[in-house]
């Protein structure tokens, strides 16, 4: 009884006591409003008696105003202060001022006005007192801050393509959401990022209707009316919380209603630009900015569009007319922001021919493509983040997919500051668009398993992730040493630790922040979704990763100089000075961040007293990190004495190989071990996308035990190739040539082409630096078709016909970059590159011409019923059709040119 006579005087001196305080904010705008409610409630929280007015009054209390220079609100209610204001100019930037009993929020704009109270409210969160006295001024470095969503799934729909996910329930059961856009979006505006951007293919035939095109809408009435609901709600509350939501679309995709209706593709990379498909796309970008004049929409011309005259055309015909028309349906002349993705296209080009119709453009760029590789950017990358940001428009970096991070947590506050600075400073940009960290393509969750079944939010997961991108986009030139005591006080918070230990958490996430990076820039084939680093590499992959075609302008772009392996190799064979970033310093480098990272973490773990899970979580990652630094290492050091064997031609060699691969299997038993019950999977794009280290087909080859079965294998096939090169009399393996395959015949619609012999002699475009000289015995039973060379090149190759059965088309792709040449699929630019299973190099160096580039051959693969090929602009051989149910065998056929050295990646097949 006492003790409760004891707590109730208590409470009633706490009540009695309490100090009183006015806010005063603008009713009539919503960011003063929303930053005043979250003062008050904080205020409330720390035992402060809080009244709202909208009035200032003169008071014995304290009293904190709020509001925007130059407003009606300001001059009314801030009128008796002496504040000097002349400097308050940069945007979102605010000012706090204390004079007498008052403290006075003031912002530029009604951004910084948000900023400013939020500020005042995060310090009385951290001290538990209101100052008596603060004087303060602040202002963000990069005008955009931003993150982005994915209206996006691991796999395709049923009886669609990629990228085509209309907006419903049953697809995106989260976009309905409120609460968690609630939860979202608070976590947005107290990282103070100021846009949200979210991804789809085709979102108009979910979000507006148009008077001439009824059946384009690709969702039901009632989906449409949720649709509506939850896009204003969306969009009144980002911008409460000063967030600008920008809507993002590729190009040229139709809905599905829409291709039915007309029995065209809803995607065709190679199909031309039809007065059809601009009139209904430029009314539906109409009818969006109509219908949402306050939504930003961002343009990805590439992908969808073959050519680059088309994405000028596109863009200055259709989108931004379609932009205008929808201002003249509202009566308005003020041009939103329009911005423009410069992927798979020519950014500068597009600028320079769009910039003269309308003023108000924005860029963006890929920071160094689909990972994190490297705070030293530069190559032919960053040459066209310069060239975009010298345009003087606002230049925005994307941070994009991050495949090479998928699915550990990552946090290196270092790393990362010192990539905001090279933003700056390198590329010249002054923007941010920030992906999730991980899991984009399987939004709101992580990839994590939990002991209960239940899904872990990436948001909260990755909470690091978004406050140190958010934190050094603000600000980038903080000082080190103040941000390490910063981050050691944010994580002694969360996990209820000792500064001490909380530096060795710190001290985790630094360590292994630096390990997929340096990993993937030394020694990846693409920055690209199509390679999932943390499931590892192949030794073929590493030894001859031409086959799997590196990415162009990948190594230059993503790293400081250096060395790749073959090259390293190839030196230390000839005893030549090695230079730059060495592939041996690389492996020495992430073995010992893994070290340093295990040790660290598990020193904090005895002082953890809050958190304890996702600790425990955390924890596991940094093993997983190291485990594979291990792995990786091994693999790394076995493939240079395979190398170093294609020179010496030493068996001992391969002997000193074999104790490596095998030490890396045992790392990666390890790995497996460490996320068969904590992860569903290492990559969130679960499609024939992913082809690096192993095809992603159906969803398989996602996880680390299914990846062990496979690097076992390749284990068990050097050993017999090394068994088999001791028994042999020369210390050279007999290999089986391959076998013709198996022809198939079509019927041709329209026109059937001429045809020729695949022999040799054979001059394929009737030229005599055309002609046959070396083919692949595969090749020999085949029946080519015939192009004219400068048909090819100004109008593409295109192929109809009608086949009964299961066929694959036999294409012959020159290794080369010149223009004149096709390209080959590539699945960093072409998301549909590997519709007909054509991505992968099936025959390496299988043919030369007598003055052409050797060919590598791919293979399409058609389903019974009538087909088309539309080829883009190029020379590229169409060879003819085969069984598509005969067993293909992949390989490197060697037919390379004089001077080059064979591949050596046949004593893992």
């Amino acid at each position: 009884m006492k003790y409760l006579q004891l707590l109730f005087l208590c409470l009633y001196i706490s009540f009695a006591t309490a100090q009183n305080i006015t806010v005063v904010s603008d009713p009539s705008s919503p960011r003063a409003k929303f930053g005043a409610e979250k003062l008050s409630e904080t205020l409330t929280a720390k035992g402060f008696s809080v009244t709202s007015s909208a009035k200032f009054k003169k008071s014995k209390d304290k009293v904190i105003v709020i509001g925007e220079k130059g407003s009606d609100f300001w001059k009314q209610n801030a009128k008796s202060a002496k504040i000097d204001d002349s400097k308050l100019s940069k945007k979102e930037g605010f000012q706090i001022r204390t004079q007498n009993n008052v403290i006075y929020i003031q912002g530029t704009d009604a951004s910084g006005t948000l900023y400013g109270a939020l500020e005042l409210t995060d310090r009385i969160k951290s001290s538990g007192q209101l100052p008596s006295e603060i004087n303060i001024e602040d202002s963000p470095e990069m005008v955009l801050r931003g993150a982005c969503i994915g209206m996006q799934k691991p796999v395709y729909l049923p009886g669609r393509d990629v990228y085509e996910y209309p907006y419903t329930p049953e697809t995106f059961p989260w976009f309905y959401d409120k609460a968690l856009w609630i939860k979202y979006l608070d976590m947005l505006v107290e990282n103070r990022m100021n846009s949200l951007y979210l991804w789809n293919g085709h979102p108009f035939a979910s979000l507006v209707k148009l008077k001439d095109y009824p059946f384009a809408v690709e969702v039901s009435d009632e989906d449409f009316k949720k649709n509506e609901e939850i896009y204003k709600f969306l969009t009144v509350e980002a911008n409460k919380r000063g967030i600008w939501v920008i809507q993002m679309f590729y190009n040229i995709l139709v809905s599905k209603p829409f291709a039915e209706h007309y029995n065209i593709k809803t995607q065709d990379r190679s199909r031309p630009i039809t007065p059809l498909l601009s009139d209904y796309t430029r009314k539906s970008i109409a009818a969006f900015i109509e219908k949402y004049p306050n939504v930003g929409l961002m343009v990805c011309l590439g992908e969808a569009i073959n050519t680059v005259d088309d994405d000028v055309e596109w863009f200055t015909k259709t989108i931004i007319p379609g932009v205008r028309d929808g201002l003249q349906a509202l009566g308005k002349t003020e041009e939103p922001p329009i911005i423009l993705r410069s992927h798979d296209t020519d950014g500068p080009l597009v600028m320079e021919k769009s910039l003269p119709l309308y003023k108000n453009l924005y860029t963006e760029s890929k920071y160094t493509g689909e990972s994190l590789t490297t705070y030293t950017p530069g190559g032919p990358w960053g040459e066209t983040h310069k060239q975009l940001s010298a345009l003087k428009s606002i230049h925005i970096e994307n941070v994009h997919i991050l495949a090479n991070l998928e699915p550990f947590r990552y946090g290196s506050p270092d790393f990362i500051q010192k990539t905001v600075k090279a933003m700056h400073s390198v590329h010249g940009a002054n923007a941010l668009h920030l992906y999730p960290q991980a899991s984009y393509w399987d939004w709101p969750y992580s990839a994590d398993k939990t002991k209960s079944g239940e899904r872990l939010l990436e948001m909260d997961r990755d909470w690091i992730w978004y406050k140190a991108w958010a934190r050094y986009a603000w600000d980038c030139k903080r000082d080190r040493n103040e941000e390490v005591k910063f981050w050691d006080k944010d994580l002694a918070s969360k996990f209820g630790t000792t500064q001490e230990a909380a530096n060795n958490i710190l001290k985790a996430y630094e360590e292994t922040g630096e390990i997929a990076p340096k990993t993937l820039r030394r020694f990846g084939i693409t920055e690209g979704n199509r390679q999932t680093l943390l499931l590892g590499m192949f030794e073929s992959q590493l030894v001859n990763p031409s086959k799997w075609r590196v990415y162009p302008g990948f190594h230059e772009s993503c790293g400081p100089a250096g060395e790749l392996l073959l090259e390293y190799a190839k030196k230390e064979w000839n005893k030549e000075p090695h230079s730059g970033e060495l592939p041996t310093q690389i492996i020495a480098e992430i073995t010992e961040h893994g070290r340093l990272a295990v040790e660290a973490i598990d020193k904090a773990e005895a002082n953890v007293t809050k958190d304890k899970e996702e600790f425990a979580r955390l924890k596991n990652d940094i093993h997983a990190y190291k485990a594979f630094a291990d792995f990786f290492s091994e693999k790394v050091k076995a493939a240079l004495l395979v190398l170093r064997y294609s020179y010496s031609n030493d068996i001992a060699d391969l002997d000193k190989a074999m104790p490596h691969l095998e030490k890396s299997i045992e790392y990666y038993e390890l790995l497996v071990n460490l996320t068969k019950d904590t992860y569903y999977y290492a990559n969130s794009m679960q499609t024939a996308q992913r082809r690096i280290p192993i095809g992603g087909d159906d969803g398989n080859n996602k996880t680390w035990a299914e990846l062990l079965p496979h690097y076992e294998r390749e284990l068990a096939n050097f050993k017999r190739n090394l068994e088999k090169l001791k028994a042999s009399k020369d210390g050279k393996i007999e290999t089986k040539e391959g076998k013709p395959w198996k022809t198939a015949d079509v019927t041709f619609i329209d026109e059937k082409p001429g045809t020729y012999l695949v022999k040799t002699g054979t001059k394929v475009y009737g030229t005599d630096i055309s002609e046959l000289t070396k083919i692949a015995p595969e090749l020999q039973n085949l029946r080519g078709y015939s192009f004219i060379e400068n048909e090819q090149n100004e109008k593409g190759t295109h192929l109809k016909f009608r086949n009964t059965k299961a066929v694959k088309l036999v294409v012959g792709y020159f290794n080369s970059d010149q223009k004149r040449f096709l390209l080959p699929p590539s699945l960093e630019t072409d998301a549909a590159g590997n519709a007909h299973g054509q991505a992968e190099v099936i025959l390496a160096s299988a043919m030369n011409l007598k003055d052409l580039p050797r060919v590598n051959i791919h293979t399409y693969t058609f389903q019974p019923g009538e087909n088309k090929l539309d080829l883009g602009k190029g020379k590229v051989l169409i060879l003819g059709f085969i069984d598509a149910d005969q067993t293909i065998t992949p390989r490197d056929v060697g037919y390379i040119d004089a001077g080059e050295k064979a591949a050596i990646d046949w004593l893992f097949y």
